[in-house]
């Protein structure tokens, strides 16, 4: 008995890990936090050890933030001309 002892002190700790990982799991995906914290590891990650892929990523981030311009009515044809 005295053999399995740390045998089964590992399994259980490994049982408790994983079922806390899972609960983690589900409350994340319910409130939907998990993608913007993943993106944002990920570009911690990029900026430490890729370079151009952080510039890539921030790009994206103000291309995704920036608005459409507003259309130009000066080259418009107007009714009364």
């Amino acid at each position: 008995m005295s053999q399995l002892l740390p045998l089964l002190t590992v399994l259980a700790g490994l049982t408790v890990t994983l079922a806390l990982l899972t609960l983690l799991a589900r409350h994340v995906r319910r409130r939907g936090t998990a993608g913007a914290g993943l993106r944002g590891a990920l570009a911690a990650h990029d900026e430490v050890w890729h370079g151009t892929a952080a510039d890539s990523y921030y790009e994206l981030q103000v291309q995704t933030d920036r608005r459409a311009p507003l259309p130009d009515d000066r080259w418009r044809r107007r009714a009364g001309r």
